[in-house]
């Protein structure tokens, strides 16, 4: 009966909550207090939720006009109580936010482009030299916020050395970063990683006054959710795109032994895997002339193709040329399958240890992968991509549309 009194009569709910509220507040205090007063505390709750579930409007008022008198008189006040209870509910606001982040879902950013054009990292375009002009702050605004882009330009006040140091962080953004000219210091407000750096500006380089030092439009990495709590009931299937942990992969660079890479998951533990060559690329990262081989993997004898969920994409080649000798020209930010490279290189083949899993980056030419610094044991996976929740939607680079992430579409 009390369920149905709490849903139609706000005086029973409001009676009851004060009552839960006096009774958190007698723990609180229950070593403070004299045990005549938590007797008489104790009593009046008691009292006043008998009264609840009774249901008469008038006897509850009157039990929490009760209650009310004797918690002023035996419960001890608190100072600064409004940002006692404010605190408390931010600090509880952290804790779910943490569970949730620790998990179920953790947010992540795309480090590089090894996962191009599936999921992207930070892509710039130098745009010095060009007609390009630079636009007006409501367009900026909207851009940034619906397709991640941002646009950079410091042109040099005066001749003489160009010197930067490293930017200021403000929690795990780049808040400024400061240059100088002579000695005179000028900044550039949230800029990326190595902006100078990226438009071939090191500290030292002699600029005229004038010159476009930067000019350049900067488009921001795919952030998503990672899913952690998938896992803990299956195992990771081939085609996932899967978050792991690099601390203690030996063959990989000790630099980036401390961080997560995200990677589709191709050799599962105990498979023999290869790479079936099916076209030769030409032209790669328009280095004229140069060629290498790609391929479909093959996994203790079976060929995985376009037909395969999850490498439909990865392996579709809709660019091949037909003939005998196919070949695929290159260009940037297309799917061509796995390069034919290091462990996987032409007639080689990889056995994955037992729970062991080998990984490779879509963007085949431009990944350090598993073809590189082979497997990894599965206790490094922390999760799978879920859902890309910015950059909302698409925009062009280098002439070229770049389609919407946004969402569960992404494979």
């Amino acid at each position: 009966m009390l369920f149905l009194k709490w849903f139609t009569s706000r005086t029973v709910r409001n009676a009851w909550q004060a009552a839960s509220h006096v009774e958190k507040i007698l723990h609180h205090q229950r070593d403070l207090l004299s045990a005549e007063a938590v007797s008489a505390v104790e009593a009046g709750v008691g009292d006043l939720r008998t009264t609840c579930k009774a249901g008469d409007a008038g006897a509850v008022r009157v039990s929490l006009g009760k209650l009310e008198a004797t918690a002023n008189k035996w419960l001890r006040p608190y100072p600064n109580a409004a940002w006692r209870e404010n605190i408390e509910v931010a600090l509880v606001a952290i804790a779910v936010a943490m569970a949730i982040r620790t998990f179920f879902l953790q947010p992540f950013k795309i480090p590089t482009g090894s996962m191009q054009p599936t999921l992207y990292g930070v892509t710039y375009e130098d745009l010095r030299g060009t007609d390009v002009k630079i636009p007006g702050a409501a367009r900026r605004f909207v851009e940034y916020w619906f397709s991640g882009v941002q646009y950079f330009q410091v042109v040099a006040h005066a001749s003489g050395r160009f010197d930067y140091g490293e930017p200021s962080k403000l929690v795990l953004f780049n808040s400024k970063q400061s240059y100088s000219i002579n000695g005179v210091q000028k900044s550039v407000l949230f800029p990326p990683d190595d902006l100078f750096r990226r438009s071939g500006i090191f500290p030292g380089t002699p600029v005229n006054a004038g010159d476009e030092v930067v000019k350049m439009r900067v488009i921001s990495g795919d952030h998503l959710f990672v899913d952690r709590m998938s896992y803990n009931f299956r195992r990771p299937d081939r085609g996932d795109i899967v978050v792991f942990e690099t601390h203690g992969i030996t063959r990989l660079d000790r630099s980036q032994q401390d961080t997560y890479y995200i990677k589709r998951l191709c050799g599962l533990g105990g498979e023999l895997l290869q790479l079936n060559p099916a076209y030769e690329v030409v032209n790669i990262a328009a280095n004229e002339g140069a060629r290498a081989l790609a391929g479909r993997l093959v996994a203790n004898g079976r060929e995985i193709t376009a037909a395969t969920p999850k490498f439909e994409h990865l392996y579709s080649f809709p660019d091949a040329t037909g003939g005998t000798n196919r070949t695929l020209p290159y260009r940037e930010n297309h799917y061509y399958g796995h390069a034919l490279v290091r462990e996987l290189a032409q007639g080689e083949k990889y056995q994955v240890q037992t729970n062991h899993y080998f990984v490779m980056g879509d963007n085949t030419f431009n990944s350090s992968d598993s073809r590189y610094w082979g497997d990894f044991p599965r206790e490094k996976v922390i999760g799978q991509s879920f859902f890309v929740y910015w950059p909302i939607g698409g925009t062009m680079f280098k002439g070229e549309p770049r389609h919407s992430r946004f969402g569960w579409s992404h494979r």
